[in-house]
């Protein structure tokens, strides 16, 4: 019965993960956000006083659940922003960024990324018809990232800069030959892999937490699809 009873389980997390495929497949054209960053941020101008500046620190991870993939971030000491979701849309058009703000006020953006790996997401505020612009991107082998945040206000038809937050990855420095290029693949979305996992005595890697925790639940499913690549 014991038999059994692990078969259908088994049976049961593989058809959730075959469920995950679309959202995986469309958010690991992200991977290289996923990581810690050091981040600081000030006003989207040429020259802005050092006094309207701060640090903060970035992180972005995987995270599974049932039939759903979708990517978290979360942000330590941020003026603007605490958290945020990422997630592709189910008909393939481009993604849905849920940002939560440091008065934990919620806003959904619409986006798409371009040839140039920029993701570009737009919200209307409702009280205003003004619309927000966060753009996202990563830069110097994904060893930077970089996010700004513009408004057009109503009736208008350019965007007003407001601020922009440039990030290094942890662990990386610029102007230096990254050490990012391992070899090292995440089992799980094809990212980089930074953690290490161990099944039937053998290591794989992994990019976060989330990959850790999805591997673990069902490690004979990711490493048949690595062996079909």
């Amino acid at each position: 019965m014991r038999t059994v009873a692990a078969f259908i389980v088994t049976l049961v997390l593989t058809a959730e993960l075959s469920a995950q495929e679309p959202a995986r497949a469309a958010l690991q054209k992200l991977n290289d956000f996923i990581g810690e960053w050091k981040g600081s941020g000030a006003p989207d101008k040429p020259k802005a006083d050092p006094r309207d500046t701060w640090k903060e620190d970035i992180s972005w991870a995987w995270k599974f659940k049932d039939k759903d993939a979708w990517l978290t971030f979360a942000i330590k000491n941020g003026k603007y922003w605490k958290s945020g979701e990422l997630r592709a849309r189910p008909d393939g058009t481009g993604y849905e960024l849920a940002v939560v703000d440091v008065k934990d006020q919620k806003a959904i953006y619409s986006g798409k990324r371009d040839e140039k790996g920029y993701v570009t997401f737009e919200c209307v505020e409702a009280a205003t018809g003004d619309t927000n612009q966060i753009v996202m991107n990563t830069a110097a082998e994904g060893v930077r990232f970089v996010y700004r945040f513009a408004v057009k206000p109503k009736g208008r038809t350019n965007f007003n800069k407001i601020y922009q937050v440039a990030a290094t990855r942890e662990g990386e420095a610029l102007g230096v030959s990254s050490t990012r290029k391992t070899g090292r693949e995440c089992i799980v979305t094809g990212g980089l892999g930074t953690i290490a996992v161990s099944y039937k005595g053998k290591t794989y890697y992994v990019c976060c937490t989330g990959c850790k925790e999805a591997f673990e639940s069902n490690p004979e499913k990711y490493i048949k699809e690595a062996e079909k690549k």
